[in-house]
């Protein structure tokens, strides 16, 4: 048995220790925001936060994260209203295919948690392990500082 709390709701599933969070996330518990890319840590599709720290979901077995709180992008807003960087996403026009963005947003959150208003190399640094096949990373960096803006407003 692991017992994760996800979103803020308590889990406890009958699953292998080794099974990789991801599938937890998406075929036991039905949250089908977070993505499989690569299954071996190279895209960041899947990226969620374990306490409160990026994490790449598709290589996180579930027995480590059991006992910690599991943040998705469907968590990310809270009481209803979308998160900054959200709102940011869609006003610069960010996702063309979309299949990244989910962890490319989780990613961008855990940086304007770390550094409020962060620098063009701090964004380049934070976003460089999320790949974006359709290459939409000057709108990426764009959103992440439109964000950082609102959120300083």
């Amino acid at each position: 048995m692991v017992n994760l709390t996800v979103n803020g709701r308590s889990h406890t599933l009958d699953v292998a220790p080794d099974m990789p969070l991801l599938w937890v996330i998406r075929d036991e518990l039905g949250l089908t925001g977070t993505k499989f890319g690569c299954g071996a840590n190279q895209c960041g599709a899947c990226t969620v936060h374990v306490d409160g720290q990026p994490a790449r979901s598709c290589v996180t077995p579930v027995g480590k994260a059991s006992g910690k709180n599991i943040t998705t992008i469907e968590g990310l807003s809270r009481d209803g209203r979308s998160h900054p960087l959200q709102k940011a996403w869609v006003a610069e026009q960010v996702p063309q295919c979309g299949y990244c963005q989910s962890g490319q947003i989780m990613q961008a959150a855990s940086l304007l948690k770390q550094s409020p208003l962060p620098s063009d190399a701090q964004i380049d640094a934070a976003m460089s392990g999320n790949i974006c096949r359709c290459g939409t990373y000057t709108r990426v960096k764009a959103a992440i500082k439109r964000a950082a803006g609102a959120k300083g407003a």
